[in-house]
């Protein structure tokens, strides 16, 4: 797990600019570990407040959507793409801290519910919405303590309330966490007395108050009450919502010195109890990786020395006349497959996804891309991918004018708008389901058209500047001439069948990511936070390694039985771990989620799709890639009259 320490300055400094480009907003991305705000007492504290959250749901609603105590003026914080497209909505509060000055009992303000509002706080509580605040940065945690771990453990927000029956009675009634008791932790500096938030924690209480007379909004509560040190400890008499009653919306502030340094304050909330497992994940990663090395090498090593020295020496004997193997089908290897137009675009976006995957991952690694920075990972990764369109134009238009292609504007063209054209149609209807929701996840038009901006503005320009540096280069030469009457591919094997050893190559790449994938799984759809950069690089580079090293194995073993037809397999071969990853998220979201409405269902499905159509063209390309350079290595070593 990556900590960031103030004696790093000088690494953030250098690439500081580079990240300057990568935010839409006028100022730069918030780095950990460079800004701290010191806070003398008395001070004032913005507490913020952001979106609505369930695990049940998967639709984020705004926090004034339910009938809570507004201020003056309700406020929105500017947000960045990544928080707008998560459904961030950071507004101010009418909660006002100081710096180090208790309070208690401080009152909000007096809700009377009418049928609406209880029926909508009815169902927020029924469906286990959580509120989410923020302040100094810091997003506000439950802590609950576990007695079989002896550890506490943080929750992210509180919940809206809580079903519950009174005594003697079967039915069930609905209550709301009308009391809030804050803690503040802050580290002191001992020369200056100035302190900085570490920490920020809450406990919620469902409190029906009581108080004397007429309600004129200076009435002293008889259930909470500062002078008389009447503080509330517990939900014994809770409040319930129906229509018509009154809620009185209360919180305390408590200030706690800690320990922790303002370096470290992340620490708590990205604490994994599971470091064993990631390690054992890697470990059985390796294991495959070494069987595959294994194989790759022998087949190197041992079978193509041996065959490539024996077709050399061939060539002095009769035996010449009766090829085997691989070496038979040397005439029609480098011939351009069936839909080889295709092929071209999606090696391109391919190429493309790669390098916004590896650059990403690099700067998460060196903690440019902390949770602290909500919503960077996502901007940083919708711009670089468009800044990556160079590659994709490039990428596409070398392979298809080594396939004798002429018209580069089209393949331009397709390779610019295919993928992103397909993602952003599914995107737009599971952003019009979400709309219908009211969710605060829809996004709005002006975001929408900033993305539509950074394909259009960005990504299309970039391909075609890609595309025609990448003609204007001479083709690349086979190293083998191609026959012009191809061969009949001999009947195959039952194990060599195309869809038999596609599926089978998919498994071995799935297998290295999985354990990583439930991980990446939890923190997207249990809102957890996933800060093991580190462990995810790792995994990244084995993945890379398997999906070239078992594209390698099946096309030596298709070549050896004389099938010639590679190109779309090796595409298609590590390509398939696609399917694996969609059928894991398809397990997971039977076991492990408690999503019941259709609409969340189809939302997740939805955004599942999107991840593996992506997935399939990232490790897609990788194989291709990995037999292009084998054929060629292999076809290149020997001698052909």
């Amino acid at each position: 797990m990556e900590v960031v320490r103030p004696q790093l300055i000088h690494r953030w400094i250098s690439v500081f600019v580079l990240i300057c480009l990568f935010s839409f907003e006028a100022q730069c991305f918030y780095l950990p570990g460079v800004a701290p705000q010191d806070f003398m007492k008395g001070d004032p504290l913005m507490v913020k407040v952001n979106k609505l959250t369930s695990t049940k749901t998967q639709l984020p609603y705004s926090y004034y959507s339910l009938p809570y105590c507004t201020p003056k003026q309700i406020v929105d914080s500017a947000e960045n793409l990544g928080e707008v497209l998560r459904g961030d909505r950071i507004e101010n509060s009418p909660f006002e801290f100081h710096m180090r000055e208790p309070q208690m009992c401080n009152v909000v303000c007096r809700v009377v519910l009418n049928a609406k509002n209880a029926k909508e706080l009815k169902e927020k509580i029924e469906d286990e919405y959580r509120v989410n605040m923020i302040l100094d940065n810091l997003p506000l945690v439950m802590p609950i303590k576990r007695p079989d771990l002896d550890t506490t453990v943080y929750q992210h927000g509180f919940h809206v309330g809580l079903k519950g029956q009174y005594a003697g009675s079967k039915e069930e009634k609905h209550f709301i966490h009308n009391h809030l008791t804050f803690t503040v932790k802050f580290h002191k500096d001992p020369q200056t007395d100035a302190a900085r938030v570490v920490g920020f924690e809450v406990k919620p209480f469902s409190v029906k108050h009581e108080y004397d007379g007429e309600w004129n909004g200076k009435n002293r509560l008889t259930t909470c009450d500062p002078h008389a040190k009447r503080t509330v400890t517990s939900s014994d008499s809770p409040q319930e919502v129906e229509d018509k009653k009154e809620i009185i919306f209360t919180y305390d502030v408590e200030f706690e010195e800690s320990d922790i340094k303002w370096a470290s304050r992340w620490d708590t909330y990205l604490l994994m109890a599971d470091d064993q497992i990631h390690w054992f994940s890697i470990v059985n990663s390796l294991m495959i990786v070494l069987f595959l090395s294994g194989m790759v090498a022998m087949i190197m090593l041992r079978t193509l020395y041996r065959d490539i020295s024996k077709y050399n020496q061939l060539e002095t004997q009769e035996e010449a006349q009766e090829e085997t193997g691989w070496k038979l089908v040397h005439g029609d290897v480098f011939r351009p497959p069936i839909n080889s137009d295709l092929l071209c675009v999606y090696v391109g976006t391919g190429v493309q996804f790669f390098g916004m995957t590896v650059v990403t991952m690099t700067f998460a690694v060196l903690g440019f891309l902390s949770p602290s920075n909500r919503g960077g990972l996502m901007t940083a990764m919708l711009l670089l991918w468009a800044f990556m369109g160079v590659f994709a134009g490039y990428a596409s238009a070398r392979l298809y004018k080594m396939f004798k292609g002429s018209e580069w504007k089209k393949i331009t063209l397709k390779t610019a708008l295919m993928f992103p054209g397909v993602v952003f149609v599914l995107f737009f209807v599971l952003n019009a389901l979400i709309w219908g929701e009211k969710s605060s996840g829809a996004v709005p038009f002006g975001t929408m058209f900033a993305l539509v901006f950074l394909w259009f503005g960005i990504a299309v320009p970039l391909v075609f500047v890609g595309s025609y540096v990448g003609f204007k280069k001479p083709a690349i030469e086979d190293p083998v001439k191609t026959n012009k009457i191809p061969r009949q591919v001999p009947e195959q094997a039952w194990y060599m069948n195309p869809v038999f050893s596609i599926l089978i190559g998919g498994i071995l790449p799935f297998g290295a990511v999985f354990i990583e994938l439930f991980f990446i799984l939890t923190s997207i759809w249990l809102q957890q936070f996933y800060y093991i950069f580190g462990f995810l690089f790792i995994v990244l580079v084995i993945l890379i390694v398997t999906c070239a090293e078992i594209t390698i194995v099946l096309c030596y073993f298709q070549l050896c039985s004389e099938d010639y037809l590679w190109w779309w397999r090796s595409y298609l071969t590590s390509g398939s771990s696609a399917l694996y990853l969609f059928l894991y998220a398809a397990f997971y979201f039977f076991t492990k989620l408690e999503i019941t409405k259709p609409v969340s269902g189809m939302l997740y499905f939805g955004y599942m799709l999107i991840a593996s159509y992506a997935f399939f063209v990232l490790t897609g390309t990788i194989g291709f890639y990995a037999c292009f350079w084998f054929t060629r290595l292999i076809y290149s070593s020997v001698k052909i009259d």
